[in-house]
């Protein structure tokens, strides 16, 4: 082996690395909503977590990415960390998928049928696909299926280039003695976490000990104990993840490590035991690839079958290595190295702007309760929430503009505009909250109070926006386009409302029945309930725009307005449902 054959090596290396990489993208872009779906009805069940991280695994290629998405969604309290446990038992045995496509450049036969199974044989027609859909398709499902398939023929391709450059080192006395040390079973271990852990996928460093393994000089003596290794080496990953997150992130990590721990040191006691006192003659006979998808599979399933009933062990050893300490920071953080995983983080975003909505819409309505029965204590809980209301919208807003700078599909980019609008408007909503409260509270320390005929009109008006609070939250919360429709003719009734109960309010400061002073107040209230339908407007709309893929919200109001009998006629209903 000379100097060409190693730079040869080196770049078959990358080309592999390259290509996985590629794939691994293309593939998270490709699954987008179905991953995010898989991800959101993940439930306590723990077949259903041990599956969930099987399959997640097993479409994105990547257990390293699982496992950081998993980081990622308990350091978002999107999921306990009992549940992380059983995504990541699953995440083990997907990542086995990989070992057996590349165990197919392995395939040596004369006979055509076979030959056909051979990645060289069918990867320049996949390249060719992919190259097409890449550049002659707008569509950017097909783009993505088209790098899929360009990143798996490139990951092929380095395979076969490596493998064929590795070919001389069977003649290489160093080579040979080298996997001979590794019948050295902690030699091989960690040889294989070392090599993982620095270029931190275990796929790619089986794929490069399977490519070893065709120059016939890897024996199984010392594949197993690499092979064990490469699991340990993996979870750097997923340590590097959780630094800057919370506790429960922090052991979701650990836990990813103390699994391939305790279960390499299990295994190897067994592996080191049998070799030992049975000496098999298989353990010097030279391994293949397909010998290297068997023992990377039978290891993975093997350690969680021993561990999966032990998922309580696990949670109680990470407690006690990350104790419970001071009250951590309850304001959200977003850790932006979830940004690598755009479904996960548009999963996570839209949870987060879930929560803030309900917050919003339940502290205005608590404020509207305060004109007719103030409580100083609901009154601090509502000045602490509109606090939190404005850190939500600060933190999301930043978090959703990094990630529409990410590689997204067009979809997930409506949905950023969507919420990036969406979460200003609740934040308004939650400061006209504090504004109605400072009137309440106006009311109460003055001693002022409405006529009769003004407190039965500012009952209509709350009811109203009552209402119109509970169509927009849920149009947002469960994308009602039959609620969204609703909101725009009701924000047209209010702000009629509005007008109306200012010019009978002019009327009875013109009778003396009401005081100039109480008369502010009114008017401050006025102004900052149809302000308030005035966002939810906003929300409904931003909800029938993303649904249409047209985010022009002021054109769609005006075709609402216009264009439409069902809104003449739910005008018609709710002006009469809320006269006065």
């Amino acid at each position: 082996m000379d100097l060409f054959d190693i730079l040869t090596m080196i770049g078959g290396l990358c080309l592999f690395l390259f290509g996985m990489n590629i794939m691994g993208q293309a593939l998270e872009r490709r699954a987008g909503s179905s991953l995010r779906t898989l991800l959101s009805k993940l439930t306590t069940g723990k077949l259903v977590g041990l599956f969930t991280g099987l399959a997640v695994t097993s479409v994105i290629q990547s257990s390293s990415a699982t496992t950081v998405m998993v980081v990622g969604f308990v350091n978002s309290g999107l999921m306990t960390l009992k549940q992380a446990i059983n995504v990541i038992m699953g995440a083990n045995i997907g990542t086995t998928v990989t070992a057996w496509i590349l165990s197919l450049t392995g395939i040596d036969s004369g006979n055509i049928i076979v030959q056909m199974f051979k990645p060289m044989s069918f990867t320049p027609i996949l390249a060719l696909i992919g190259i097409i859909f890449s550049m002659f398709s707008k569509n950017s499902k097909k783009n993505d299926t088209g790098t899929i398939l360009l990143g798996f023929a490139t990951l092929m391709f380095g395979m076969d280039i490596m493998s064929g450059a590795v070919k001389g080192l069977s003649e290489v006395e160093q080579f040979q003695q080298m996997f001979l040390m590794f019948r050295n079973p902690i030699l091989g271990v960690l040889a294989g976490a070392i090599l993982t852990g620095i270029i931190q996928s275990s796929s790619a460093s089986v794929g490069i000990l399977q490519a070893l393994a065709l120059t016939g000089q890897v024996s199984f003596g010392a594949a197993i104990p690499i092979i064990m290794g490469q699991n340990i080496g993996t979870c750097i990953t997923a340590i590097l993840s959780s630094f800057g997150t919370n506790k429960n992130a922090k052991r979701a990590a650990f836990v990813h490590l103390f699994f391939n721990i305790i279960g390499t040191v299990m295994l190897l006691i067994v592996y080191w035991i049998v070799d030992i006192i049975f000496a098999p003659a298989i353990m010097d006979q030279a391994v293949s690839p397909v010998g290297i998808a068997v023992a990377h599979s039978a290891f993975n399933i093997i350690c969680t079958l021993i561990l999966f009933p032990m998922s309580g062990v696990l949670e109680f050893i990470a407690y006690k290595l990350v104790p419970e300490g001071a009250d951590e920071e309850s304001k959200l953080a977003l850790d932006e190295r979830f940004l690598a995983t755009p479904p996960a983080a548009m999963e996570m975003c839209l949870n987060h702007t879930m929560d803030m909505a309900l917050s919003v819409v339940d502290c205005f309505k608590k404020a509207m309760l305060s004109l007719s029965s103030y409580d100083a204590e609901e009154a601090k809980l509502l000045r602490k929430a509109e606090g939190e209301a404005d850190h939500y919208e600060d933190v999301l807003g930043t978090y959703l503009v990094k990630l529409s700078g990410h590689q997204i599909s067009a979809q997930e980019s409506v949905e950023v505009a969507k919420l990036l609008k969406v979460i200003g408007d609740f934040e308004r909503i939650s400061d006209h909250s504090i504004n109605v409260l400072e009137s309440a509270e106006e009311l109460r320390d003055k001693g002022m109070e409405f006529s009769p005929e003004g407190k039965a009109e500012m009952k209509v008006l709350i009811n109203a926006v009552s209402e119109i609070l509970d169509l927009s939250l849920d149009a947002f919360l469960n994308n009602n386009l039959e609620a969204a429709s609703k909101v725009e003719p009701m924000e047209e009734v209010i702000d009629k409302l509005k007008e109306k109960m200012r010019s009978r309010h002019i009327k009875r400061l013109q009778k003396n029945e009401c005081t100039i002073e109480a008369g502010f107040v009114w008017a401050d209230l006025l102004t900052n309930l149809e302000r308030c339908s005035d966002h939810c407007s906003n929300i409904a709309g931003c909800v029938v725009d993303a649904e249409n893929d047209n985010m022009n919200i002021h054109e769609s109001l005006r075709i609402a307005r216009t264009d439409s009998a069902d809104y003449k006629k739910m005008y018609e209903e709710f002006s009469a449902k809320y006269a006065i």
